[in-house]
């Protein structure tokens, strides 16, 4: 897919009434689902389509979504906000973007040295996590729940070694989550931008590293383009949650069998994305390499001072 196709967002934020009211027709629900993500980007944008395609089949079409990537209604770090406002019934994203207004939201998405994808799954269904995130969400109006994991990440594209601790102070660098708060520790200018911005602050020299994902989506972002040098895994996201975000009075407009299809829309969504994450990293990461790319692991100092 070409680089282009999904890196366009729009800028433009719609009204709140526009955002919100659904279309009815004949017992039809048709909503609008921000997300994060570019809609086209593989994987993390393509994951809230499949889960909106498979909610309209499941429902025989008595509850759909138009899927809006981006910037086309919200910008990407206001998905969550624009839910809980009641600006948007649903979104779609990671819920560390909105971990500003509760740090706990950090372990719904990842942290760092933590959670492998299926631990962080077995957690929410098995382990209690769930019930931690519907309290939490409760304040805030909100009803979560879970449609993924990136799986194992990259842990950054860096144009310059990391040969120590030392060869990081000063450096810029985008990352998301809690590795950002240990990087400032060490002397690193951690950022966060939205994804579409990530290749241009690369290329201009605005940022020195990106993370991002994992070698299938930073291949589709061109960063392989900028630098030849990737540092995996990645210490701060084992894997990144993704996440489906009901207004909680839009959800209980709902009823009960249409809520099933929304969970059930979600956890099939997710085995796609996972199963899509590890046959495309596998391939992206050969190609990579055949083009050059030098995959190496973090200095084992580097480690000890990153925990």
């Amino acid at each position: 897919m070409d680089r282009r196709t999904f890196l366009t967002t729009g800028a433009g934020v719609a009204a709140a009434g526009t955002l919100a009211a659904p279309a009815v027709a004949q017992g039809k629900i048709t909503w609008n689902l921000p997300t994060a993500f570019p809609k086209n980007a593989p994987a993390v944008g393509t994951n809230v389509v499949t889960f909106a395609e498979k909610v309209a089949a499941m429902s025989d079409g008595r509850l759909s979504f138009t899927v809006h990537g981006a910037g086309e209604l919200v910008p990407a770090f206001a998905v969550e906000d624009a839910a809980q406002a009641g600006n948007a019934p649903v979104g779609h994203g990671p819920t560390y973007y909105a971990a500003g207004k509760n740090p706990a939201l950090h372990w719904f998405t990842g942290v760092p040295f933590g959670m492998t994808s299926a631990e962080h799954f077995a957690w929410l269904r098995w382990g209690g996590g769930q019930a931690i995130w519907d309290e939490i969400y409760a304040q805030r109006n909100l009803k979560p729940f879970y449609s993924g994991n990136s799986n194992t990440q990259s842990g950054g594209w860096f144009k310059r070694p990391v040969e120590s601790v030392d060869s990081l102070r000063g450096m810029n660098m985008r990352i998301a989550g809690l590795g950002g708060e240990i990087y400032r520790k060490l002397g690193v200018n951690a950022v966060l931008m939205p994804p579409p911005e990530i290749f241009q602050a690369l290329q201009s020299g605005a940022i020195d590293a990106a993370e991002w994902v994992g070698p299938m989506l930073d291949q589709a972002f061109g960063l392989q383009k900028l630098t030849d040098l990737c540092y995996v895994p990645a210490f701060n996201e084992p894997g990144a949650g993704l996440a489906i975000v009901f207004n909680a009075d839009a959800w209980a407009e709902l009823t009960p069998d249409l809520q099933a299809i929304c969970e059930a829309a979600g956890y099939a969504a997710a085995l796609e994305v996972q199963a899509q994450f590890d046959y495309y990293n596998a391939r992206a990461m050969a190609d990579l390499k055949a083009q050059g790319v030098r995959f190496l692991p973090f200095p084992e100092d580097v480690i000890a001072a990153l925990r």
